[in-house]
């Protein structure tokens, strides 16, 4: 992947409080994204030209039920792999469906007792994860309407959750410093631990890797068979100097583009950073850093692997621990070229 140019990185803006998370539909023509705004709950965007097709409003807590949308922050949002389905869980402890083509709200699930941290569309199928602060993982079957199981485990408020094909999901598990694989059919776990702070996000590369982020700033990238890191990189967004004293920039983001070697982390250092998997995952190579002001609270690659898009806020989505005044709560459409391979050996100074 060659560097994008920095004029040629859009910026989508509409949200007026920090983008919180985000999804881009199964063919890459539009991102749906949410915010800590009351007011403007849920955008879609076209990704060709920008604009803004459709934005559910908010309201005030307890009028959900009127039609509106969230009356909280969205923290999490995921959307079925065949377009359908939209999913958005809220602070309230509500899941809700949207028809995605037309941003109609389908239905509202009740269930989880604390704020909705992680949603994830089992690939090919209308079966929704949800994770939840209330430290468990429930399965819902989104075309019938119907709650279907709920799992416990974690020790700690769940921080995100991903899924693949396969009948399974995994969290992270933010101060309990775990990650959990759920095998579903089997009602069983696997327990992962290797980073030292909070697990605050996740996602699988592919149905045999996931790699997470964590607050002590390290990046762990995980084979499913093996209960520790294959690679753990430390401090990788360096180090803050806060309050006098060194502390590594929290990670708030990963993503992975699917079936591949490549990742992107966020955080709120100032740049998005690619990473490439290297030996058989058993090593993390620093490709590139993206420069991007403010807290990378959402990272998604496009199914292509064309674009990555980050959602940004003034802070960070869990949180008010500090806020960055010049960042522009948005949402940025970072273009990503492959490397042509020449067979002529570059000369020297070239780029």
């Amino acid at each position: 992947v060659q560097p994008p140019d920095p004029a040629r990185i859009r910026v989508l803006r509409g949200h007026q409080l920090p983008v919180t998370c985000l999804v881009i539909s199964p063919d890459d023509r539009f991102i749906f994204s949410a915010s800590k705004d009351g007011s403007l709950i849920k955008c879609k965007w076209e990704v060709d030209s920008g604009k803004r097709l459709c934005v559910v409003p908010g309201g005030k807590k307890g009028t959900e039920e009127r039609h509106m949308g969230h009356a909280s922050h969205v923290l999490c949002m995921a959307i079925s792999s065949d377009g359908k389905y939209l999913a958005t869980g809220d602070r309230n402890k509500l899941i809700m469906i949207w028809d995605a083509a037309t941003c109609k709200r389908l239905h509202i699930f009740t269930g989880h007792r604390d704020a909705v941290s992680g949603l994830s569309f089992r690939k090919g199928t209308h079966q929704l994860y949800s994770a939840s602060h209330d430290r468990c993982v429930k399965v819902w079957d989104v075309g019938e309407n119907a709650y279907v199981e709920t799992l416990f485990g974690h020790q700690d408020v769940i921080t995100g959750l991903d899924s693949l094909s396969r009948e399974c999901c995994v969290t992270a598990g933010g101060r309990d410093g775990t990650v959990r694989l759920w095998k579903i059919p089997e009602e069983s776990q696997l327990v992962f631990s290797g980073h030292q702070g909070s697990i605050d996000c996740i996602q699988l590369i592919n149905e045999e890797h996931m790699v997470s982020g964590a607050d002590d700033g390290s990046l762990a990238l995980w084979g499913l068979t093996k209960k520790k890191p294959l690679v753990l990189a430390r401090q990788a967004h360096g180090e803050q100097d806060a309050l006098g004293l060194q502390q590594p920039y929290w990670i708030s983001a990963v993503a992975a583009l699917r079936n591949s070697d490549l990742l992107a982390t966020g955080s709120h250092s100032g740049s998005v950073k690619l990473w490439k998997c290297g030996e058989g995952f058993r090593k993390l190579e620093h490709l590139l850093d993206i420069p991007l002001v403010g807290f990378v609270n959402s990272l998604k690659f496009s199914a292509a692997g064309d674009f990555l898009v980050a959602g940004i806020g003034q802070e960070h989505r869990l949180g008010r621990w500090w806020r960055i005044k010049e960042a522009k709560n948005s949402i940025c459409i970072i273009p990503l070229k492959q490397k042509t391979t020449a067979s002529s050996p570059e000369s020297p100074g070239s780029s």
